[in-house]
């Protein structure tokens, strides 16, 4: 594979794509087998689309001379990107964790936006494909570059570090993600540090928040740069976080207010506030680029329905990001609070002990209307008046349809499979 005259048609190109389906006039089109199908099919469908090349890994669909064979096109797309980042050299601040991810990418962006030309992950593309397309989005114009790494197994942040070679790096928490795929809370802990370890071998800076015990353990060995709530020791020191239910953060003199509900969104928006400061942004230019983001995409979203308030954070949930949600949820100085909880993914053999836990756990919660939707929850059922049970999204869509909802509180939470932003079709 000759990866310079590779990239030499790539600079030539409008960019990469890798579904004919939104391919754009001139661009390169690199054709990656699926589990369903072999894009290798495709192309001379993008070719006649207006692709000026495609990469493939199968000779029997060779076209023409804008046709590149490969051994391996997705080895291609990584190789290709690689060297496109050794190529532009744009320094990177990447993270990691099993929650906040994106969020915390997004305020990272926002931040950082206030100073240089930035580009970042878009959505959630965070994997061995997402982070590739990600670097080769990035141009001579850009001049910070921010990578969120998803992983749910080990070795996979390694190996995304080896692609993107982050200047900076920064891990949101460890919490019980991913449980199958990592073998436990320990096989989470060891494979999110591989940031770390990347970080500390190449002699690169951490970005590390002293409230978080592990950090503080693997900040010893780390370059590192520092925020914590009220401590001393930090590079940065934030005054005060409240949320009632929306965040904010006292700092350097300033009330910063966010549209982000939670305390367990402080830690986000203190890591952005850092990154910024690390990065000599003012302060009030800090607030007003915090203060400006407004959630989207399913997380932690707050819409109205009627008289009903929503909370609506069905992008995604673990046992970590349940039991933060829910504590928030229960806190909150509302009357009429209901609780869509949907099943948990990826556990193991984790799964049925950590549903049960988190239905345990809202025994004594008499006040709030709980209803439990999904087939792990189901096998916990447990006789509460307050406590409804479904195994399956239907039943309980039909269920909903003789509930009338008024002036009520709602919290919606679930897996991404679960889907359940549908609840709120059932919502006047």
């Amino acid at each position: 594979m000759d990866i310079n005259y590779i990239h030499n048609l790539f600079l030539k190109s409008s960019g990469v794509s890798i579904d004919t389906r939104k391919i754009e006039k001139g661009s390169m089109f690199v054709a990656i087998k699926g589990e369903r199908f072999d894009a290798n099919t495709f192309a001379k469908e993008a070719l006649e689309k207006g692709a000026s090349s495609v990469l493939i890994d199968n000779q029997n669909y060779y076209i023409d001379e804008r046709t590149v064979l490969v051994e391996d096109s997705l080895l291609a797309l990584q190789e290709l990107a690689k060297f496109h980042r050794n190529y532009l050299k744009v320094p990177i601040v990447a993270l990691t964790g099993s929650n906040g991810k994106t969020t915390t990418k997004e305020l990272i962006n926002v931040v950082l936006s206030k100073k240089f030309k930035t580009k970042a992950t878009v959505g959630n593309l965070n994997n061995h494909i997402g982070v590739p397309l990600t670097l080769l989005s990035f141009d001579e114009n850009t001049e910070m570059g921010i990578v969120e790494m998803g992983a749910n197994h080990q070795k996979e942040i390694e190996f995304l570090c080896e692609i993107a070679q982050p200047d900076y790096g920064y891990i949101t928490n460890f919490g019980k993600a991913h449980l199958e795929g990592f073998g436990g809370v320990q096989g989470v802990i060891k494979g999110k540090s591989e940031m770390y370890h990347y970080i500390s071998k190449n002699d690169k800076l951490a970005f590390i928040n002293l409230d978080d015990a592990i950090q503080v353990e693997k900040s010893k060995v780390l370059n590192h740069y520092s925020f914590g709530v009220n401590k001393e020791e930090a590079d940065v020191q934030i005054a005060g976080i409240r949320a009632n239910p929306f965040v904010e953060i006292s700092f350097d003199g300033l009330d910063i207010k966010t549209h982000l509900i939670g305390l367990y969104n402080a830690n986000n928006i203190n890591a952005a506030l850092t990154i910024g400061r690390f990065f000599e942004i003012d302060a009030v230019a800090i607030k007003e680029a915090l203060e400006s983001y407004v959630p989207a995409n399913n997380r932690s979203q707050i819409l109205q329905k009627g008289s009903n308030e929503i909370i609506l954070d069905a992008y995604n949930a673990n046992p970590s990001s349940m039991v933060v949600a829910i504590t928030n949820f229960l806190q909150l100085e509302k009357p009429n609070k209901i609780m869509v909880l949907g099943d948990m993914f990826e556990l193991g053999e984790e799964s049925q002990k950590e549903h049960e836990a988190l239905v345990d756990s809202l025994k004594n919660e008499d006040r709030v209307k709980c209803y439990f939707v999904g087939k792990a929850f189901n096998e916990c059922a447990r006789e509460k008046a307050n406590f409804h049970f479904y195994e399956t999204f239907e039943l309980f869509s039909a269920a909903l349809t003789s509930v009338a909802f008024a002036n009520n509180t709602i919290l919606i939470k679930g897996s991404r499979g679960m889907a359940l932003e549908r609840t709120l079709d059932f919502i006047k």
